[in-house]
Parts: structure tokens; C-alpha cells; sequence
């Protein structure tokens, strides 16, 4: 299993997005991408498409205002 952190801090919408996109397409069923982020389109719309790809995803809130995405690969 493999772990990548994707740091989108100061990025708006929708960078981290895409950028999550392209990193997964790298990584295998099972591995974990971690998405830091501050910016709350991000916040909505980067879990709602993961989720929708079919993929477990858990926020954690690191700061005010901070949060990051763990997307598990489906």
C-alpha cells in the first residue's frame, strides 16, 4: 500500500481537483492519497467527486480553515 501527500494549500477550486485526478490515475486499489487544502470550494466539491469515482474518503479539519481529504483508491 502506498501513501502520497498532494499539498493544494493556497490553490482554489479547482486545482486541487484536478490534481487529485491526475494522482490517483498513478496510484493502485487500496492506496491512499492525501489532499491538503484551504479552500473551501475544494472542501465541497473534491469529496463529492471522490465519493461519486466510488472512493472511501475521510475530512479531518488540521486547522481552521485547513482541512485534509484521505482518499483510499477503489
Amino acid at each position: 500500500m502506498q501513501e502520497r501527500v498532494l499539498d493544494c494549500l493556497g490553490e482554489p477550486c479547482p486545482v486541487p481537483l484536478v490534481k487529485a485526478q491526475r494522482a490517483l490515475e498513478d496510484l493502485e486499489a487500496g492506496d491512499i492519497l492525501i489532499v491538503q487544502i484551504d479552500h473551501s470550494c475544494a472542501m465541497k466539491s473534491l469529496p463529492e467527486w471522490a465519493r461519486d469515482a466510488g472512493h472511501n474518503v475521510e475530512i479531518e479539519e488540521i486547522d481552521n480553515g485547513e482541512w485534509e481529504v484521505v482518499i483510499e483508491k477503489s
